[in-house]
């Protein structure tokens, strides 16, 4: 279902899934989604996701705003915010620039508070290699980066255990 934005004359994009899935998602264009049924593998969003009080997760997610009030097992990546709202049970990896946990809410995991995202550009500095480098690595998968639009983006704390780890040649 979509809904007109008087206000701009746009479309708002909102996708409220019931079922079970299983698979990757990834949507480009922002989109307001919930999810209230199981979820599993892969979410990519822009936009806002809900995670309702009857959705099971287990998946790595990436997003922009994130609100969960059901069961998360995973990673979540958020760039924007993470809100746990009762009677919301996430295990995992927290990683966000803001994260609130209401009264209710239970968080078993590690948090991570962003501090440091990268461009191609910044991590060729960072790393003293040609951009060329850095994107032929990130479209192969062999450095740890994530898509934001079109765009690679790199948490530096993960390219610095990257480097420590000897996988950089």
């Amino acid at each position: 279902m979509a809904l007109r934005d008087k206000r701009h004359g746009t479309e708002e994009k909102v996708l409220d899934v019931d079922a079970s899935m299983q698979g990757s998602l990834c949507f480009k264009d922002p989109v307001n989604l919930r999810i209230n049924g199981k979820f599993e593998g892969v979410l990519e969003t822009r936009g806002s996701l809900t995670i309702s009080d009857t959705a099971s997760v287990n998946a790595r997610i990436i997003g922009d705003s994130i609100t969960i009030s059901g069961h998360v097992k995973g990673e979540i990546l958020a760039k924007e915010k993470i809100t746990l709202l009762a009677p919301a049970l996430v295990e995992g990896t927290i990683k966000t620039p803001k994260l609130s946990i209401s009264e209710g809410a239970k968080f078993e995991g590690n948090c991570h508070m962003l501090e440091d995202i990268l461009s191609v550009e910044d991590l060729a500095r960072y790393l003293e290699v040609d951009i060329n480098s850095v994107v032929d690595w990130a479209n192969s998968g062999k450095v740890p980066a994530y898509k934001d639009g079109e765009r690679w983006k790199f948490e530096r704390t993960k390219i610095d255990e990257w480097v420590a780890s000897g996988a950089i040649k």
